[in-house]
């Protein structure tokens, strides 16, 4: 790995002519404030509202998938079922996700993270996913990362939009939306409804396995006078999914039936210098679950939070950032093997400060410390330090380290009414580093982007300890685990524009993750042979290698075209009672390539119809063992705009 990395930073500076204009491009998820891309030390990507509309793809997630490197997705099945995103080869719940500013993670779900498999596309406007430990600003659940969605606004104007489209497997997609901006006030209501006939979710079988998710986001802004503004921001989501039963041979009756909403309402005052933002945060999931032998089971999930967030300019250079987070989480569970509602609940009062100065004249920094008191597990501190060093508009180093805290689950808490041991039970802390260069080379119209990574959490939840004294039978007891999790590597990305209607992109990343306590640096060769020495330490579904090559053609005004090819690597998954050496083992997923290929074409004005065949070639592979992935999938559809 030393040598790819020196021969890459060879590459970046022996090209140096360095003339282009340099366009800031604005972030909020760095600081919890607007700031140049430019002067952020920590490692942050941004997905825009052009690179989403542009997408022919239903879910978020794949819109994802498909524009981000240093990302893994994932889905078991078709649309609609189990996915995650994973962040610097750690698990989906190392890392935490906003919806305009709602923490959206389920805390009735076993780990408290969020599942992406219903987020639809229509009403995203932007991205920016932060990497690295952040609970600094973020709180309990961001080692790994956070990723800040950002719904749609309205626009100077009124404007309506309509897009309907269909595909493979009986697919029906319709948006429509309305949006506006005058002097005082702003509006946008956007309306979805998708829904499929499926693939099998398990591919033991052909049975197909049907979704629809029906969805609304509303959001308005009232300017009451120039120094305040009221905003509101509601996303409403009922989605019903049918899928197969793990185990062979049972009836594939399973169901589940789900709402999601989050709401914010906010109180901004901006004096100019001061700036201060007071919002009430909702969360609610319901899952409705139907197991094979037609129990239902139902999983209820409430947040509310109280916020406030401020800043202060002390001058062009200096600003402080200071907030007051007050999250109040309750799950409610009613399951086949509990008489009765269990519940439980748990609150995490935080206080936070973040400094972002320029302590020399191409030098930017940044110093962070949170407290957080977690009304269980008790009070944990955690921090921050970036740095930016920009030798020219067309370079910039930066680099970052911080620490991070998850507080365990409500789930982890009460198992199986299993609540003696909490006090026992510690959040796991991490630490992580990375260093990274940025470069603009304007002969060759080039963007490259190298980083550096390193991330160690321990305390780990993870162990279960039969309860023998209850006299209850099969309830455990879940423990901290011994050892250090270590996951490091690099992420590389390019963006090349030869020409103008030509873009190419490539993005690779390496990641090395495992358990340091039993296993050095594990190497997938090593293990072949002996399934006991390093593969039950390896992340689950993480590939060491994954690449990303796109290129971009605008034919004429009329027509663009795109083409993707994507490489993920050999990876670790769990086996289950299927698994045909021994049971219930590890097992390794092959590496796989897919093809896509997509395209636009204007009608005629505000009209556009596209198209996108996604798997051309028909590849077989999983992203989860023994879980079916689509084949070559067909989709067409037509966009109005006026």
């Amino acid at each position: 790995m030393p040598r790819i990395i020196i021969s890459i930073l060879i590459l970046i500076f022996s090209l140096n002519k360095l003339f282009a204009a340099d366009i800031p491009v604005i972030v909020i998820a760095a600081g919890k404030t607007y700031q140049s891309k430019g002067i952020v030390g920590s490692d942050v990507v941004i997905v825009d509202s052009k690179a989403i509309s542009e997408s022919n793809e239903f879910f978020l997630g794949d819109v994802l998938s498909k524009n981000l490197n240093g990302m893994n997705y994932f889905q078991t099945g078709g649309h609609g079922t189990t996915s995650g995103i994973q962040l610097r080869g750690l698990p989906k719940r190392y890392s935490t996700v906003y919806i305009d500013g709602v923490k959206v993670s389920d805390p009735s779900s076993p780990s408290n993270d969020y599942y992406f498999g219903n987020l639809m596309k229509g009403s995203i406007d932007r991205v920016e996913i932060l990497k690295g430990s952040q609970s600094s600003l973020y709180g309990g659940g961001a080692i790994g990362g956070t990723i800040n969605l950002f719904t749609k606004k309205g626009k100077e104007g009124h404007h309506n939009n309509i897009e309907v489209s269909t595909g493979s497997n009986a697919t029906k997609n319709f948006n429509v939306s309305f949006d506006g901006k005058e002097e005082n006030y702003d509006y946008f209501v956007g309306f979805n409804k998708f829904l499929t006939d499926g693939i099998s979710a398990m591919n033991d079988n052909d049975e197909k396995d049907k979704y629809y998710n029906d969805g609304v986001v509303a959001n308005f802004g009232y300017n009451i006078n120039d120094k305040i503004r009221l905003e509101n921001y509601l996303r409403y989501a009922d989605s019903y999914l049918e899928y197969d039963e793990v185990t062979a041979g049972r009836a594939d009756s399973n169901n589940t039936d789900d709402e999601e909403r989050s709401y914010s309402l906010r109180l901004i005052r901006d004096d100019g210098n001061l700036k201060n933002t007071l919002s009430y945060n909702n969360a609610y999931i319901k899952r409705s679950v139907i197991g094979y032998s037609g129990t239902n089971d139902i999983y209820w999930g409430f947040r509310d939070a109280l916020n406030l967030v401020g800043e202060y300019n002390f001058n062009y250079d200096t600003k402080i950032v200071y907030g007051l987070d007050n999250e109040f989480d309750r799950a409610d569970f009613t399951t086949w093997a509990v008489n009765g509602n269990l519940e439980s609940d748990e609150a995490i009062y935080s206080q936070y400060i973040d400094l972002q100065f320029r302590p020399k004249e191409k030098i930017y920094s940044t110093i962070g410390f949170r407290r957080d008191d977690h009304t269980t597990a008790g009070v944990y501190e955690t921090g921050r330090v970036t740095f930016a060093y920009k030798p020219d508009n067309k370079t910039k180093f930066r680099s970052s380290f911080g620490t991070g805290i998850r507080f365990p689950s409500l789930n982890d808490y009460y198992y199986d009414y299993n609540v003696d041991n909490k006090e026992d039970l510690v959040p796991e802390k991490s630490t992580s580093f990375d260093i990274g260069v940025e470069k603009f080379i304007e002969k060759h119209n080039l963007n490259l982007d190298l980083t550096l990574f390193h991330v160690v959490y321990d305390d780990n939840i993870s162990n279960w300890e039969q309860n023998t004294d209850r006299g209850k039978g099969l309830a455990f007891t879940i423990q901290n685990s011994e050892g250090n999790i270590k996951s490091k590597g690099f992420e590389l990305s390019t963006k090349w524009k030869p020409k103008e209607n030509l873009n190419f992109n490539l993005g690779y990343t390496f990641t090395d993750a495992y358990d340091g306590e039993d296993c050095d640096d594990p190497d997938y060769a090593k293990y072949q042979a002996d399934w006991d020495t390093c593969l039950d330490e390896m992340p689950v579904r993480v590939p060491r290698h994954s690449m990303n090559v796109s290129i971009n053609k605008k034919i004429n005004n009329k027509i663009n075209t795109s083409l993707l090819i994507k490489y993920t690597g050999e990876r670790r998954d769990y086996g289950n009672q299927n698994t045909g050496n021994g049971g219930y083992n590890d097992v390794i997923l092959d590496d796989y390539v897919t093809v896509d290929l997509s395209g636009n074409y204007n009608l005629f004005d505000k009209y556009k119809v596209y198209f996108s065949a996604t798997n051309l070639f028909d590849a077989n592979y999983e992203e989860g063992y023994q879980y079916s992935t689509a084949g070559r999938s067909l989709n067409f559809g037509i966009k109005r705009s006026y």
